[in-house]
């Protein structure tokens, strides 16, 4: 196949600048861990914990890990289709248009602008380029799909699909709103419905963009990794209709013992579990890829990064079901447990899949080596810890605080005051900012070795090349 059909600028475009955003969501992040623990460092009504928290996400989220799903999923399409884009001319204008888009909702939310809905904090104006952005997106991808040369669809672009018309479907249903002003609307349902709705679609954000998007990645690029093919095909098949039907039906779980009917969060309860199955289809078939390979989990950085990612990615599914069952709701819910459990997802499931992609896909497409494989090993071992430490430090403090919380005296009062929990929470969250500090430090390392490749003048060899 002649390589040069293929685009790879706008791959390295969507790169940089999901980097770029990457980097900003982890020190935002990193801020507000520790600005819960000095106060004083709220220093402006503009940068204050309420305000750079939804920047945190929505630059997390949809600045690093849409981007690098827009990267990855141009690369992945004109390789599995065997056909270059069928516009690049739109991708280009994307790019920009995405900047623009990340750019504006970064402004709008430091100003207070905000519908206050997780994952859905941005105003109706900025929701139109979201809309807009995501449509021309999803029309690039789509007709190379259809024109391509290819016959066979590879799981990846299965998932591909899914996130496309997923996404979609849940952000215009949720973005019903009736505006009142420039930067101020009210949601087109009410009361219950709302919450309702606004649950259904944030739980199935997590299904089409935090789900979908990085298996595709991961069937792709551990097979590329490992010189094996993937273990089953029809496994992966399989999981993946069993996974997209039952996603569906699970976002009343973050609403159990609300005034939401019983039936509705009985039925999103039954379908979280049911949930474990497909997505540990996807774990197993990883694993199993692995037979006879399990010796480059100490050779291969690449491998590392991916089985470590499917790893986590397998604990969320278990964690997530566990936490949609009424009695542990009760338990664990509003408690720092749920955070722990998120960035576990984030941190752990999808920016470790998104790395190893990254630095598979930089050197093929700068033809070079990569700079430096043991800080690439370094890197992995800080973001490992990091997380590790993030996590599990707020898991054993949500029980920690539930415990408190739940702790009645023999009278029938609180055993403890609110603040005499929080007191309780501080190094909890003294160790959060300083995981924060070690996962940013490898950040840091990935940063600079992709810089250094992308400058290095040692060549990759033709076959090293052609097998990009």
């Amino acid at each position: 196949m002649d390589q040069s059909r293929y685009d790879y600028d706008i791959v390295k475009s969507f790169v940089h600048w999901s980097i770029l955003w990457g980097v900003v969501a982890v020190l935002v992040g990193v801020l507000i861990s520790f600005q819960l623990v000095l106060p004083e460092l709220n220093i402006t009504q503009y940068f204050t914990y309420g305000r750079l928290r939804p920047l945190h996400t929505n630059a997390g989220i949809f600045g690093w890990g849409i981007g690098s799903f827009f990267a990855l999923f141009f690369y992945m399409v004109q390789r599995l289709c065997r056909r270059p884009l069928w516009s690049p001319g739109l991708a280009k204008f994307q790019l920009w248009f995405f900047n623009a888009t990340i750019i504006a909702a970064a402004v709008t939310l430091l100003l207070g602008f905000s519908q206050s809905k997780e994952y859905h904090e941005l105003e109706w104006p900025v929701d139109i380029m979201v809309v807009i952005l995501w449509v021309i997106f999803s029309i690039n991808i789509i007709m190379t799909v259809i024109k391509r040369e290819e016959e066979h669809m590879y799981i990846s672009l299965w998932f591909m699909m899914a996130s496309l018309i997923g996404v979609a479907v849940l952000y215009l249903v949720n973005s019903a709103v009736i505006p009142v002003s420039l930067f101020k609307s009210y949601s087109a349902f009410a009361g219950t419905n709302d919450a309702h709705v606004q649950w259904w679609y944030g739980h199935n954000a997590v299904a089409m963009v935090l789900t979908a998007p990085p298996l595709a990645v991961f069937y792709y690029f551990l097979p590329k990794a490992t010189n094996v093919p993937i273990y089953s095909h029809r496994l992966s098949i399989i999981a993946f209709w069993s996974l997209i039907f039952m996603y569906l039906w699970t976002g009343a779980h973050h609403l159990l013992w609300t005034p939401v009917p019983d039936w509705v969060q009985t039925l999103a309860m039954a379908f979280s579990i049911m949930l474990i199955a497909p997505s540990w289809g996807s774990v197993f078939n990883g694993y199993l890829s692995m037979n006879g390979q399990w010796h480059q989990m100490r050779d291969n950085y690449l491998v590392k990064f991916l089985i470590l990612g499917i790893t986590f990615y397998g604990l969320q599914t278990l964690q997530g079901p566990s936490q949609a069952v009424r009695t542990f709701s009760a338990f664990v819910h509003y408690t720092e447990w749920v955070p722990g459990h998120v960035h576990m997802g984030t941190m752990g499931w999808v920016s470790m899949v998104l790395f190893a992609a990254i630095y598979y896909v930089v050197p093929k497409m700068y033809g070079r080596e990569l700079y430096s494989i043991p800080l690439a090993n370094m890197h992995f071992w800080l973001v490992l810890i990091g997380q590790l430490i993030f996590s599990v430090s707020l898991w054993i403090a949500g029980l920690q605080q539930a415990s408190m919380w739940h702790s009645i005296g023999a009278d029938g009062s609180l055993t403890y005051t609110f603040m005499e929990v929080l007191v309780e929470m501080y190094p909890y969250y003294w160790a959060r900012a300083v995981a924060g500090l070690i996962y940013l430090s490898g950040v840091g390392l990935f940063v600079y070795n992709l810089y250094k490749t992308a400058n290095n003048k040692q060549a990759l060899t033709s076959t090293a090349a052609q097998a990009a």
